[in-house]
């Protein structure tokens, strides 16, 4: 079957933040990323797929051609079918466990990972400034490859909710102390930043502890850690020492 217009025109504005926010609605593409949706909490609009034979279950799901997917699909290679779900209301800010906070981070591809991350390593909820990118970014639902669904995941202020919090607050910087040479506390505030410029100074001011990562080159002349891969190194040992 072929899209109406007004199908067509709202699948391609999910692209936008804007339009996402408008209809709180998002895309997921894939077999394994909408399943992975379609057996969480998420709850599904419409599906678009080349086979339904796997969805017959979904009353609002709709046959189309591969032509027809790959004009709204966001992928170089569109997989079979591309799923809209609706964006969760917002959860309550945690203060309790292992929790991450990121301080502007820019790049989907990033957070993606850092998502991933956390559903890893068992943390529950993540917590991004308002500048951080969208969660429900295509290309960070991409990333995720379903963790988005087992992690809760907050914007806010977190200039505020580190002002509130009675957790102690681990600020990540090139010149902190040796990560590994700390007893990190079993819960705590985990806080990472933009991929360019760290944490911005307002929020370092709200730490408690400052870590860090050694460089064990021989010239030690790497600049920086890219901000996923250091995520994943930090929390695995704030997880080892618990």
């Amino acid at each position: 079957m072929s899209l109406s217009k007004n199908q067509f025109k709202l699948i391609t504005s999910l692209r936008q933040k804007k339009y996402r926010l408008k209809h709180h609605l998002f895309i997921a593409e894939g077999t394994k990323v909408v399943d992975e949706f379609l057996n969480s909490n998420f709850e599904v609009d419409s599906l678009f797929c080349v086979d339904d034979s796997s969805y017959s279950t979904i009353e609002n799901r709709f046959l189309v051609s591969e032509a027809v997917l790959k004009k709204i699909s966001t992928l170089k290679s569109p997989n079979n079918v591309l799923g809209i779900f609706k964006i969760p209301k917002v959860s309550n800010l945690k203060n309790e466990g292992l929790i991450l906070v990121l301080d502007g981070v820019n790049d989907p591809g990033n957070l993606g990972t850092i998502i991933r991350l956390c559903d890893w390593f068992g943390v529950d909820q993540l917590i991004c400034s308002e500048d951080t990118v969208d969660c429900y970014n295509t290309k960070v639902v991409q990333a995720t490859m379903g963790s988005l669904t087992r992690v809760s995941i907050v914007y806010a202020n977190i200039e505020t909710y580190l002002k509130s919090t009675e957790l102690p607050v681990f600020a990540t910087l090139m010149d902190g102390e040796n990560v590994y040479n700390c007893k990190l506390p079993e819960q705590g505030v985990l806080v990472m930043g933009n991929e360019a410029k760290g944490i911005r100074e307002h929020i370092l001011e709200l730490s408690n502890n400052a870590i860090s990562i050694p460089r064990f080159g021989d010239l030690k002349q790497t600049e920086s850690l890219n901000v996923a891969s250091a995520t994943a190194i930090f929390l695995s040992e704030f997880k080892r020492n618990t």
